[in-house]
């Protein structure tokens, strides 16, 4: 028996139809940087993990069991809520107590994955 385990999440790749929406709504909406693109694909940093939009994948794309999530920790979710909502980032719900000090508010891209901001609620 091997020692081999998996141990890091590098890479979340997400189906898109419209590169350019998705694009610009990952970049400039929610802020995050773009390491590189190629045809079909842009590759954005998302804090040590990188978050990838391909129309590939948009293809592959099968129901599942079980639904999918993407989680973008913040320092304060009732902060994160306001500056996105200003920019146009319509929320499925306020900011919601979850856990403990932890709260979320959660959206969805262009494409419709579920998307949150998650962490302490310090408003």
């Amino acid at each position: 028996m091997s020692d081999f385990k998996l141990t890091q999440i590098s890479n979340v790749m997400l189906g898109t139809t419209d590169l350019k929406r998705s694009l610009a709504f990952y970049r400039d909406t929610l802020g995050l940087a773009v390491q590189f693109e190629m045809p079909g694909f842009v590759f954005l940093n998302a804090g040590g993990v990188t978050l990838s939009l391909s129309e590939a994948h948009a293809e592959l794309a099968t129901p599942v069991a079980g639904g999918t999530e993407v989680v973008f920790g913040v320092a304060d979710v009732t902060a994160a809520h306001a500056a996105l909502s200003t920019r146009g980032v319509e929320f499925l719900n306020a900011p919601r107590n979850v856990t403990g000090d932890q709260w979320a508010a959660n959206f969805r891209d262009p494409d419709g994955h579920l998307l949150s901001v998650f962490g302490p609620e310090k408003a």
